[in-house]
């Protein structure tokens, strides 16, 4: 999106006063920190990561077995990582969107579509039956046209597609062309007290928590694992991996996932007049159309979430915290805010961080098991786990269970994606894939020789 409309100085103002602090980690809600795990320990299952891969782990795992001794080991604290990092938008697709499940997963789409929508209903169930207050609203997702050829593409998607007046209605900017609205297929969330009430109803089901613990290694022993930790070790059965982007406790996983730092602005309240000016009334969750996409909501007391877009990979595929001021992107973000809305000018953002996604070649997370069978995982969500990482938690119960599933028999979860290559190949083709991208956001959407190949081999790269 062009950001020609909007000075420099503009942007620069509305980022002063921005802290560099995740908006939905600085809540006077946050639990206090839990004890960390010391000494030698035993427990049946043993789930490695407290954000929403291993809540759901322990929850359902204590749901389908009551009598299960479940450990939970943060090496931070509950929701630190992505999980309190993302947009809270709460996806029903497995898939990264339908275009990429009917273009990997042809035979088995509707399928996954179908558990997709029951995941996200299941999700809705489980929050009224622990009664877990994180301002779940079911509003849905508008996908907006920005330039006149993404509009047909919205035409013959799933959806109710709005014209550019209908579009207008709903949410007032000057680059809407048209829309369509996906009623049903996303929950919006605050995502940290999601984490924090799944975080509760485990615990009031007997599973152990553990925060600032770090996994250093897992061994065979005997007929199950030992996990060292840093101070004392840990015995036990069974162990599910759910560390997202994190160095892989396992080395066959470190090609096939890396880190892409996603970065996302929060503005102050609007008042009554400002939102007036946008409308807006349906909390509807929004993304563009394009490649290099944004993805926007209202909270619940009437910000502004602003994220996406400049998604950056940084060489060797390490996460670290210096990673996550990155001022020419803030800057940039800011431009096209106000691009979008120029009748906010004036508002002033209040917090910028970032976070990295766990990004794999498919676009869509992957699982899979280790150990014969007594340890599994599921990583790669790209940018999705909100929603999908209950799914994802279901299939490593499954494989750890043993017994086919109709979830383990799909291929979405027989399969893995290609990894990604060595550096510096991996750093070369993500920013020739980047700079592909942008290109074709600025050629109708054609994609050149290169984005072709890709999608014949079925590599992808998160933008």
């Amino acid at each position: 999106m062009s950001a020609r409309a909007v000075s420099e100085a503009a942007a620069h103002r509305a980022l002063a006063d921005a802290e560099n602090h995740a908006f939905w980690l600085d809540d006077a809600r946050r639990p206090a920190a839990r004890a960390a795990l010391t000494g030698p320990q035993t427990g049946d299952l043993v789930v490695v990561g407290g954000g929403f891969t291993g809540l759901w782990t322990a929850l359902l795992a204590k749901e389908r077995e009551p009598g299960r001794d479940v450990v939970v080991l943060e090496a931070d604290r509950i929701a630190w990582g992505a999980t309190g990092r993302n947009g809270g938008f709460c996806s029903a697709s497995l898939t990264h969107g339908e275009e990429n499940g009917r273009s990997r997963f042809p035979e088995e789409y509707e399928q996954l579509a179908r558990f997709g929508q029951e995941n996200l209903d299941e999700i809705e169930a489980t929050l009224t039956r622990y009664g877990i207050d994180c301002g779940f609203i079911r509003s849905g997702e508008l996908t907006v046209a920005t330039e006149p050829y993404q509009v047909q593409s919205l035409r013959e998607g799933d959806g109710e597609f709005l014209d550019a007046e209908a579009v207008q209605a709903q949410i007032h900017s000057p680059t809407y062309l048209a829309g369509c609205w996906d009623r049903r297929g996303t929950a919006l969330v605050d995502p940290a007290r999601l984490a924090w009430g799944l975080a509760t109803a485990c615990e009031s089901l007997g599973v152990r928590i553990a925060e600032n613990t770090t996994v250093l290694g897992i061994h065979k022993d005997g007929a199950g694992l030992k996990i060292d930790l840093p101070e004392g070790e840990m015995r036990c059965r069974q162990v599910a991996l759910g560390t997202n982007v994190f160095r892989p406790l396992l080395r066959r996983l470190r090609n096939h996932v890396v880190p892409v730092y996603d970065y996302v602005l929060v503005t102050e309240p609007l008042s009554p007049q400002q939102q007036a000016a946008i409308g807006w009334d349906q909390q509807q969750g929004v993304g563009d159309s394009a490649n290099q996409f944004h993805y926007y909501r209202m909270t619940a007391d009437h910000r502004i979430l602003w994220g996406g877009y400049d998604a950056i990979y940084r060489f060797g595929g390490q996460v670290r915290s210096s990673y996550e001021n990155r001022p020419e992107t803030f800057e940039k973000l800011s431009e096209h805010f106000f691009t979008t809305f120029p009748q906010l000018d004036g508002l002033r953002f209040t917090h910028r961080w970032a976070g990295a996604i766990d990004t794999s070649t498919r676009f869509c997370a992957f699982q899979g098991t280790a150990y014969n069978g007594n340890l599994s995982y599921s990583i790669g969500y790209t940018g999705l786990g909100v929603g999908a990482s209950r799914w994802g938690a279901q299939v490593m119960l499954d494989l750890l269970d043993g017994e086919p599933t109709a979830r383990t028999q799909l291929q979405l979860t027989r399969t893995k994606p290609l990894p990604f290559p060595p550096e510096p190949l991996a750093w070369i083709g993500i920013q020739a894939t980047r700079a592909s991208l942008a290109r074709a956001d600025r050629n109708d959407g054609r994609r050149n020789l290169w984005l072709r190949a890709l999608d014949r081999v079925g590599l992808g790269f998160d933008s």
